[in-house]
Parts: structure tokens; C-alpha cells; sequence
């Protein structure tokens, strides 16, 4: 849009000093009437109807910029100041001033005139280029953003295929029938060992389950090898992919590396049971009122 344009006269609104005053919510109010008047739908029989609404849209996106309508007040100031400075020259006073201009410039003194000039066209070149970066941020609003490959599950958990991800996941298991395990209480007893991104839980007939996954894969390993929960109903936790032997052997001794192997795969729900079983067990022979 030409930088001679009065954005505020297009909205309806006064310009100047008044102009400067408004509020945002002022000039919102304006672009909206005038925005309801000037619609190409009201105008059908206006071959301008079109044009003159982008540039009702085009001068109210500058001045709601608060950058773009400070340029676009001072460049009004500063042509406003001009204005006056020439309506009060007369003829005489006109000579006197050129004559002296003419000795300031021989004599290489700064040209007020010509530094009021360099100053109009420096906010002009400034505000140009934010009416430029206006438009450059409207139109890449219209570029859809690429969404992310993931799907969420029945639960509300966020799944990745991604291998890392996997890797920072466990799966928690309990008997149903013990005491049981919040989500809140879940997080409590994972957040020792790192950050909890997230927690979901199922259950079954005989068991309550949860997958849960931790920030970081470091810290995943740590809890698998010390979360052990309730000595009344006691947790089993192993990982959802499969690790190599020498990973997981510093924070969980009892785990061999042909067991690992079993971790995922048809073994897997034997498995589990028989550790919970074990675990029970060994919980009961130390309270004897457990039994």
C-alpha cells in the first residue's frame, strides 16, 4: 500500500494527534462498521468493491501492529510539522529563509530543510518495510503447520513408533485383587529415578497394567532395576522393547540376558506372572499376617 495513504481517514477515523490517541479497541470498532459497509456481499453492482476492501483490511493491519502505527503516526508528525513550517513563510520571510539556507550550505552547515527530509524518507523506508513484514506474516498463517506422526490410544497416551521412545517406555503390572496403584501414586514412584512424561492404565480380570514412560531412557533403566511398590501388592516392571543383557544388568542383577530375550514375545504374560508370584511370596513370608 502507497505510504501517502491515511490509514486512519480509510477506517473512518481522525488522523493527527487525535488520530495517535486512539485506543486499539477504537480503531477494532471502526474497522468493523466499516468493514460491514464496504463488503464486496453489500456492494454486488461495485466493480471497486473488492479493492477497496483489501485496502480497509490492509490499513487496519497496520495500525493494530503496534510498531507499524508508531512509524505511521511519526511520518504523519513529522509531515504535519513541515506543513506548518511552510504555511507560515511569506514571501519575505520565504527570501530571508532561502537566503540563508544558501549561506548555510556555503558555508556547509546542516540544511534543516534537507535533514527534515532524510528523516520523512527514513520512516518512510521504515515503515514500508513493516507494512512488508505484515504481509509476510499473514501469508505464511496459511501454510498448515506438518503435524506430528502420532497417534494417541484409548487411554490418552501418546504413542511413537519412534525406537527411542520405546525405549524409554516400562509396563507396570500389579495383581488386581492387592492393593491398588493410582495414577498419582504410579508417578510418585517413577519421579525418583527422572521425569514422568506419561502414565496410562489398563486393566483385566485378573491384573491391573500401566505403561509408563519416562524422559529419558537412563532413567527408565533405573526405575526397572528399584521400583518394586507395596510389599503387600508388588510391582513388576520390565521394558516394552527389548534391551541388549549388558544394559540392564547394573540396575537389575536378578535379570539374565536369555530371560531379556523373552521380555517381549509369546513368554511374556508367563513370565510376568511367575515373577509377581515369587514377589508375593517373599512379601508374605516377611509380614506372616499377609497370608
Amino acid at each position: 500500500m502507497h505510504i501517502d495513504v491515511d490509514h486512519y481517514s480509510v477506517l473512518g477515523l481522525p488522523s493527527g494527534e487525535e488520530g495517535a490517541k486512539l485506543t486499539e479497541k477504537e480503531i477494532s470498532r471502526a474497522y468493523k462498521s466499516k468493514a460491514l459497509e464496504l463488503h464486496p456481499d453489500k456492494r454486488p453492482d461495485d466493480p471497486n468493491a473488492h479493492d477497496n476492501f483489501q485496502k480497509l483490511k490492509s490499513s487496519y493491519e497496520i495500525l493494530k501492529d503496534e510498531k507499524a502505527r508508531k512509524l505511521f503516526d511519526d511520518l504523519l508528525r513529522v509531515k504535519r510539522e513541515r506543513y506548518v513550517r511552510d504555511s507560515q513563510r511569506d514571501a519575505k520571510r520565504q527570501k530571508m529563509v532561502s537566503d540563508l539556507e544558501e549561506r548555510e550550505r556555503a558555508a556547509f552547515a546542516p540544511d534543516p530543510a534537507a535533514k527534515a527530509r532524510e528523516e520523512e524518507d527514513r520512516i518512510a523506508r521504515k515503515l514500508k518495510e513493516e507494512i512488508a513484514r505484515i504481509r509476510a506474516m499473514h501469508s505464511s498463517k496459511g501454510v498448515p503447520a506438518a503435524s506430528a506422526s502420532r497417534r494417541e490410544t484409548t487411554g490418552g497416551a501418546k504413542e511413537s513408533t519412534s525406537e527411542t521412545d520405546r525405549e524409554k517406555m516400562l509396563k507396570v503390572s500389579w495383581e488386581k485383587d492387592g492393593e491398588d496403584y493410582t495414577l498419582e501414586r504410579l508417578k510418585e514412584l517413577f519421579l525418583k529415578f527422572g521425569q514422568v512424561e506419561d502414565v496410562v492404565i489398563s486393566s483385566s480380570k485378573k491384573k491391573r497394567s500401566a505403561l509408563v514412560q519416562m524422559a529419558t531412557k537412563e532413567a527408565a533403566v533405573a526405575a526397572m532395576g528399584s521400583v518394586s511398590g507395596s510389599l503387600s501388592n508388588p510391582l513388576l516392571v520390565l521394558p516394552v522393547k527389548r534391551a541388549s543383557a549388558t544394559e540392564f544388568s547394573s540396575v537389575q542383577q536378578p535379570m539374565e540376558s536369555t530371560r531379556l530375550n523373552n521380555l517381549v514375545g509369546t513368554g511374556y504374560k508367563a513370565y510376568e506372572d511367575s515373577v509377581l508370584e515369587k514377589l508375593q511370596k517373599a512379601a508374605a513370608a516377611k509380614n506372616p499376617t499377609m497370608r
